[in-house]
């Protein structure tokens, strides 16, 4: 066992624990914060001649202003099948359909509202926390296989710290990722 191999330990840790912000990002994304954002649409499938698609893939979803999404599909014949994917999603819209694109007016955000968001955010960001802390324990575990298979104990002693000085960046980092997106629903 040498000083290389405990690096590689380290930097499997750190790249688990990036995944987990990068996963936590795209869970956040979707909580929506009182404004139109064509991301609270990004988990919508749509019945595409019988397949399961993306909405993305069939149409393009904008935001015109801080109250609308706008879905225009690129063929018309999909509008009826964009609309029913959107009501079952169950995201609280009612979208509005022209004949030619689909508008989503996005309610204001009640106070009671706004408490369930940031808890559910406060959940995702625990979420992180428990995958950061896994990758950690991982890493910690196999630095000590790697000392009884003989590391020397001031190696697996200063890996260690690196893994807890990295672990420790990243819960900072999901509570500063926690704070903004608190902020950004609670600011009416």
């Amino acid at each position: 066992m040498n000083l290389d191999d405990a690096k590689k330990v380290i930097d499997i840790a750190e790249s688990k624990m990036q995944k987990a912000i990068e996963h936590l990002d795209n869970e956040l994304r979707v909580i929506r914060a009182g404004r139109a954002n064509p991301a609270m649409l990004s988990g919508i499938m749509v019945d595409y001649y019988g397949t399961m698609t993306p909405l993305t893939q069939v149409a393009s979803v904008g935001s015109p202003d801080a109250r609308t999404i706008v879905v225009q599909p690129w063929e018309k014949k999909m509008i009826d099948p964009i609309e029913k994917a959107i009501m079952a999603a169950n995201l609280g819209f009612n979208p509005q359909n022209n004949g030619e694109s689909i508008r989503i007016m996005v309610p204001p955000l009640t106070e009671e509202r706004r408490k369930d968001l940031v808890k559910q955010v406060k959940h995702e960001g625990e979420n992180a926390r428990v995958s950061i802390r896994n990758a950690r324990r991982d890493a910690f575990e196999e630095i000590k296989k790697m000392q009884k298979n003989g590391l020397p104990e001031d190696a697996s002693k200063d890996a260690e710290t690196k893994i807890q000085k990295i672990t420790d960046n990243y819960i900072k980092k999901v509570d500063e990722v926690l704070h903004k997106k608190e902020q950004e629903i609670l600011t009416v």
